[in-house]
């Protein structure tokens, strides 16, 4: 079909409005411009009625322009310009045929027998024909060039005019909306508006999730591909960037405790923000919006069912498994720290937040005796707070505290495992705050024992905040003590465990009975010792302080001008000054207090006589390390002409170097004389080969070789205590062993127990039992006058950890000069049958230079301690027996 039939065809059925061309010039202007057009009247759009015959018109055969296109006075220049080409080209094809005619004419009329002639001629007529040709395929590329250029510039210019058209449909719905609607249906208009406008941003945020998401992907090969190469041109490089980068972040996890926590928010808020962009860019939605519900999405993976369309869906989908991840990530955070938590608390590592408590470091088999005496002197303040830390679990600890049968009375004890050689561990017990610390010897080797106190003093001393209280350490040996004195300096007390143990054995040896008034006055359940100040007592004489308290016994003077030293047993012409305080013996520190001066007759002693000293016979069986010591004392308490048994299976010239260097001078032993015997003390036949019958006294110690087991040292001394009995009991005449002191217990006088009972009564034996459990059934069988065990250096140390004042009257009374406990006759005070008040004997023994603080009737298992009602008097018997506090003869 030819342009001029397109031209001619009917127009489109399309009713749009079209404006002339410098219409359109003027409209691509802003509306600002002078010649954009305030207000134009636009042709409705009314469809017309179609005749019953009409057909739609033949469509042209390019589509894409529109016939309308053509009533342009453009394109009618056009179309004409195309015609004129046309014609022309049939003009010029017309002239080049006619002279090609008219040779051919003339070549027909030639004479046909010219042949030359001929041939010349034809082949000039066949390079005209070729060239004619040629030039006729050179037109016609030339003209169907020019018709595809001219064809491509109409379908230009047509897509130009649609898109004019678009333009200008938009500004006229513009424009009648600003005319003709009213303000809300503006908004409206306005705000799709902006939606178009905002689409490229939602674009923009889609790209950048999708990009932020995809980069940790990137950044993970990169550091691939580097530690890669790396590998690669430095062969001698062993770790790679992958394990450095791994080693980072697992020591930033490990140094910052916070650190998973701060982590895991970040990955929530990037999780959040990442979210809302892809939101942002796939909805409608805004940006606060859209972060909200990717919120919502992180907390409740549930929310993402109401998602519409195939982009929210599958990212509310993404957002709420990355949820889930995260939140069992917090879910495995806190099960750990809780966890954690929980095992720090089982296993004693929280921190202790108490003061003026009583701390207890270490664990030996003297911890629960000390327990129950720290448990029976706090129970007058309603109950304390003992800490116990050690090297053990602490579950451990609190099981074995518990099958511990006694009453705490109100006590709490708390346990915490760890070391007192680690400053944080001493700090996690409140070390500084509390008003007295206990240091444990561990149970084993004695030097090293003393070696890990003196290292527990020393961190002691070292703590930062100061300590408040003082320590209470327990030593094994006593060539030690100075040496921990020396590093701890004022704020240490020591208690040598076995020198205690040494003395009290051959005071008790030397004293049947002493042994069970020790233990009433070491332990709080009875009497203990107490200082404290009086200012009305100032300017009274120490004679009238003795009777001026009913419910407790004076022993002596704090003297404050001699700096705070301990006088015990002082003269009674010693006038109190101020600042002094008085040493007593009393039930508890708030159950005493003086009273008026009471009148009291002093009456004179019976007889005035020193005791003599008798020649006492002694076996020591078994070998302690404080040999020396124990030999020295007895050397000062025994009469001249006394002898020493030694009988164990050190051999003897051993013994003597043993002795030698512990610090022994045999030459200046003036007493006693040293007998030496060996032998197993647990072998029968060994044992009959001493005069067992003989002795006045008989010790069994714990030996040396076997001290680092309690139990197998307890089961040693046991076997040889009852050998022991059963070998006096078969030697002693039977009419020799039916002299008692009364009935000893509930045994038949036939059993093998009641035979050993009444040997006993022929000879002293005490023993040393290190458990206290087996110390209980010694007891009660009483096949041994006394067993001293470690409760008794429990007791001690619980009566210094009260009071450290208390450690200086504990050294003297142990010691082998000064003061000691004696026990004396009645007769010493008082006729036969004699009636008087317990202040009337106290006052007569001042006679004596000597302090009463209890008695033990002669038909008695016990002595009595600060007796009540002094003033009352009574009938005293010779057999009686009274408790005093002398200087040592």
């Amino acid at each position: 079909m030819s342009l001029d039939s397109e031209s001619s065809s009917p127009s489109s059925s399309r009713d749009w409005f079209f404006p002339s061309p410098s219409f359109i010039h003027s409209t691509s202007h802003s509306p600002q411009s002078p010649n954009y057009p305030r207000k134009f009247s636009t042709i409705p759009r009314h469809p017309r009625p179609s005749p019953p015959d009409w057909k739609p018109p033949k469509t042209s055969t390019f589509r894409g322009v529109s016939s309308s296109a053509y009533g342009d006075p453009k394109y009618g220049r056009l179309r004409r310009r195309v015609d004129f080409t046309r014609r022309s080209e049939k003009t010029s094809k017309q002239e080049g045929d006619g002279p090609v005619l008219a040779q051919n004419r003339d070549v027909s009329k030639a004479v046909p027998d010219e042949k030359t002639a001929a041939g010349e001629i034809g082949i000039r007529v066949l390079g005209q024909r070729v060239k004619i040709r040629w030039q006729m395929a050179f037109s016609l590329a030339i003209l169907i060039t020019a018709f595809g250029s001219l064809v491509h510039k109409n379908f230009f210019l047509h897509n130009q005019v649609i898109d004019l058209q678009d333009q200008i449909s938009i500004m006229n719905i513009k424009l009648q909306a600003c005319t003709m609607l009213d303000p809300l249906d503006t908004i409206s208009i306005s705000q799709e508006s902006d939606h178009l406008s905002s689409k490229g941003l939602k674009i923009l945020a889609l790209t950048i999730s999708i990009a932020l998401l995809s980069m940790p992907i990137f950044l993970f090969k990169y550091i691939d591909y580097i530690s890669k190469l790396r590998s690669s041109y430095k062969s001698s490089e062993k770790v790679s960037l992958n394990k450095q980068l791994e080693y980072r972040v697992d020591v930033v996890l490990s140094v910052h405790p916070y650190a998973k926590p701060l982590a895991l928010l970040v990955a929530t808020l990037l999780l959040i923000c990442l979210g809302g962009l892809a939101l942002f860019g796939v909805t409608d939605d805004s940006l606060a919006d859209c972060l909200w519900l990717s919120w919502t999405y992180v907390a409740d993976s549930g929310n993402h069912a109401n998602s519409e369309g195939m982009g929210p869906r599958l990212v509310s989908v993404s957002i709420s498994f990355g949820g889930m991840l995260i939140f069992a990530m917090m879910l495995g955070l806190v099960s750990d720290a809780i966890s954690e938590k929980l095992d720090s608390l089982r296993k004693g590592r929280s921190e202790v937040v108490e003061q003026n408590h009583t701390l207890i470091l270490g664990w030996s088999d003297k911890l629960g005796s000390l327990l129950n005496q720290l448990a029976i002197a706090n129970e007058s303040l309603g109950g304390g707070t003992v800490v116990v830390m050690a090297e053990r679990d602490k579950e451990e600890m609190e099981l074995d505290i518990a099958k511990m049968e006694f009453d705490f009375r109100g006590t709490s004890v708390i346990c915490r495992s760890g070391s007192p050689l680690i400053l944080a561990d001493l700090k996690k017990v409140s070390v500084s705050k509390a008003r007295a610390i206990v240091v444990l010897a561990d149970d084993g080797n004695a030097d090293q024992s003393d070696a890990r106190a003196l290292r527990t003093v020393l961190s002691l001393t070292g703590v930062k905040d100061g300590l408040r209280g003082h320590i209470v350490v327990e030593l094994s040996d006593l060539d030690n003590e100075v040496l921990v004195k020396l590093v701890g300096g004022e704020l240490v007390e020591t208690v040598v465990a076995h020198d205690v143990i040494g003395r009290l054995m051959i005071q008790c040896a030397r004293q049947p009975g002493l042994a069970q008034i020790w233990e009433d006055i070491l332990g709080f359940e009875n009497c203990e010792f107490y200082i404290k100040r009086w200012p009305q007592l100032d300017g009274m004489q120490f004679e009238d302080v003795l009777i001026s308290f009913p419910d407790a016994i004076p022993c002596g003077v704090k003297v404050a001008s001699r700096g705070g030293k301990i006088i015990l047993n002082p003269d009674d012409s010693y006038i109190l000054q101020e600042g002094d305080e008085v040493l007593v013996i009393a039930e508890d520190d708030d159950t005493y207090a003086p009273s008026t001066l009471p009148t009291v007759w002093r009456g004179s002693l019976p007889r005035d006589f020193i005791v003599p000293k008798l020649m006492e016979k002694i076996l020591l069986c078994g070998w302690r390390r404080d040999m020396e010591d124990m030999i020295t004392v007895l050397d000062a308490f025994l009469a001249p002409g006394s002898e020493l048994w030694m009988f164990n299976e050190v051999v003897e010239s051993e013994r003597d170097r043993k002795l030698v260097d512990g610090g022994l001078d045999l030459s200046r032993l003036v007493n006693i004389q040293l007998v030496h015997r060996e032998g197993n003390a647990v072998i029968r036949r060994h044992l009959e080969s001493l005069p067992l019958e003989s002795f006045d006294s008989i010790l069994i110690l714990a030996d040396e070789s076997v001290e680092d087991s309690a139990i197998q040292a307890d089961s040693r001394s046991l076997a040889t205590l009852l050998l022991i009995r059963d070998i006096q009991a078969k030697r002693l005449p039977y009419r020799e062993a039916m002299v008692t002191r009364g009935q000893r217990g509930s045994f038949s006088r036939g059993s093998w127990i009641g035979e050993m009972q009444q040997a006993s009564d022929r000879s002293v034996i005490i023993s040393e039992i290190l458990d206290p459990r087996t110390k209980n059934l010694l007891s009660m069988s009483k096949i041994s006058d006394y067993v001293l065990s470690n409760e008794l250096v429990s007791m001690a140390l619980a009566m210094v950890a009260e009071d450290r004042q208390i450690n200086d009257v504990l050294e003297e009374l142990f010691a082998e000069e000064g003061n000691e406990l004696h026990i004396r006759l009645a007769e010493l005070y008082l006729h036969e049958g004699e009636e008087l008040s317990f202040y009337e004997i106290i006052l007569r023994a001042r006679q004596r230079r000597e302090i009463v603080i209890g008695y033990r009737l002669a038909n008695a298992e016990r002595a009595v301690i600060n007796p009540p009602a002094k003033t009352e008097r009574r009938r005293w018997s010779a057999k009686d027996v009274f408790v005093v506090i002398t200087e040592k003869e």
